[in-house]
């Protein structure tokens, strides 16, 4: 194609006048690509720009730039008084002879040119919805996050004049101290900031660690009934899930013993202190025993943080990494949860070597937290505002949870069955009879109440749902229960 006029600049020039982008560069960037495409191969002369601008109906002056932008760039030579050609070095090995009658420049591919592994485990698990009620599995409530404390300590950091010299800190080692203090107050830990690293949340913690530990085919042990995304980075992993009982005191270590005569366990993932879903405590005799476990078999403990913040009734159990003599316990969790999200972070609790490993494989993944976040976090913890925001909030939520489960006591008592959690922030319910819950789901979105699929667990022999309590109001808690009573009582008719 060696006549301009043979170029069919209409049916590939797109002019978005409305774009922050400006038009010269517009225009210069698909001309661009399509020299790139070979749509105009090397030694293609470009229409003049009187021509041009009447054609594309923009100002020469528009034309002009865009041609100088190109050459600018590479793509073209402007020769005076002969005109502007494509330069032959950008020529494709495959050149298009002819230009199609409409054809896109400013499109993208819908799909790659080259194949990969596609994931059906990563594939969302959540649920988009329009409902204004809904359940959880516990989350809290976000309108009570705190959001007036953290903001004016922020402000006043950055306005400080030392503040700068912390952004290229590899660690805050503020933050990382006062930590390991709270940490050691609150768990009856003994450690110091060099035992801790800190992520951007649990799950990057969690990942974390299974890419630390896990090999292809390794085994990792989890409760017959446990955390989805947890299974989900584990088998990311290339490993194999192997599930241990559970009962009214937790893991059966019994039969975690047997599995481990039967094949090498690589780790444990616990979740203790509220097991995830059904917000039994791992009883005191089988927290002994599984220590006693990983040093007989030499399995490492991932233990769970979940939810430990949230206690009611009296001093929570402390963690297994409280009592652990042998570095047999890899202690993760979140911190700030409370806290509006910016202000949320994952943590890890190990040896020394381990935490220099993970701070390794850290440094390639993201390197570091908002260092002014990390030292906001560390003066609100030296200031006890930490403490006061948790005490106001475990009161809220246990006056939830006393009102919450009374309610389905007294409207639903003869259709379910459940124990009152002693903290946490959701409730595991068993129904008395076999129900689909799935058909339940759907019949409550159609009165205005979103069920996801997460937290409904129904087999052969169980039909049960975990449902959190601390995002729901009372009158939320009504308008839920009253629901669910609706289509239950249906069900049991």
């Amino acid at each position: 194609m060696n006549s301009p006029a043979e170029i069919p600049y209409n049916s590939f020039i797109e002019i978005n006048r409305f774009s922050e982008t400006p038009i010269y560069l517009q225009l210069a960037n698909q001309l661009a690509k399509a020299i790139q495409l070979g749509y105009l191969p090397s030694g293609t002369k470009l229409l003049g720009t009187r021509q041009l601008s009447l054609i594309l109906n923009l100002h020469r002056n528009t034309i002009v730039n865009s041609f100088q932008e190109l050459e600018a760039q590479g793509w073209i030579e402007i020769v005076p008084n002969k005109g502007s050609y494509v330069l032959s070095q950008f020529a494709q090995k495959f050149q298009k002879t002819t230009i199609p009658t409409q054809f896109s420049i400013n499109s993208y591919p819908k799909k790659t040119g080259f194949n990969f592994e596609q994931s059906i485990l990563l594939d969302n698990p959540y649920e988009s919805f329009n409902e204004r009620l809904f359940l959880t599995d516990g989350t809290i409530d976000h309108r009570l996050a705190e959001l007036k404390i953290p903001a004016k300590l922020y402000s006043a950091i950055l306005k400080r004049k030392t503040s700068i010299s912390k952004i290229n800190q590899s660690k805050n080692d503020y933050f990382l101290k006062n930590l390991a203090n709270y940490l050691n107050l609150t768990r009856g830990l003994h450690i110091s900031k060099e035992n801790i690293v800190v992520t951007r949340s649990a799950e990057i913690s969690l990942f974390l660690i299974a890419q630390i530990l896990l090999k292809q085919n390794d085994y990792v042990a989890v409760s017959n009934l446990s955390y989805y995304k947890s299974n989900i980075m584990f088998q990311t992993q290339h490993s194999k899930i192997v599930q241990v009982k559970t009962d009214e005191f937790g893991l059966d270590t019994r039969d975690l013993r047997t599995l481990c005569e039967q094949r090498t366990i690589r780790f444990v993932y616990v979740t203790p202190h509220h097991h995830y879903p059904t917000t039994v405590t791992l009883s005191s005799q089988r927290r002994i025993e599984l220590i006693q476990l990983s040093q007989e078999f030499g399995f490492a403990i991932v233990e769970d943080d979940y939810d430990f913040d949230f206690h009611y009734n009296n001093h929570p159990i402390l963690p297994l990494a409280s009592s652990d003599q042998n570095g047999m316990v890899l202690y993760t969790g979140k911190f700030g949860n409370y806290l509006a999200p910016g202000y949320r972070i994952g943590f890890i609790v190990a040896p020394k070597d381990f935490i220099e490993e993970a701070r390794k494989h850290l440094s390639i993944l993201d390197q570091q937290v908002d260092p002014f976040i990390e030292q906001t976090l560390g003066e609100m913890i030296n200031e006890g505002e930490i403490n006061r925001i948790l005490k106001k909030l475990r009161k809220t939520y246990q006056e939830r949870r006393d009102y919450f489960c009374k309610k389905l006591k007294v409207e639903l008592e003869q259709y379910l069955h459940f124990n009152v959690p002693t903290g946490g922030l959701a409730i595991w319910i068993n129904f008395n009879q076999s129900i689909n819950l799935m058909e339940l789901k759907r019949n409550c979105a159609k009165k205005g109440l979103f069920i996801p699929q997460t937290i409904l667990y129904q087999t052969k022999k169980q039909t049960a749902i975990r449902i959190g309590f601390a995002h729901l109001n009372f009158e939320e808690i009504d308008e839920v229960v009253t629901i669910l009573k609706e289509e239950i009582t249906k069900k049991a008719e």
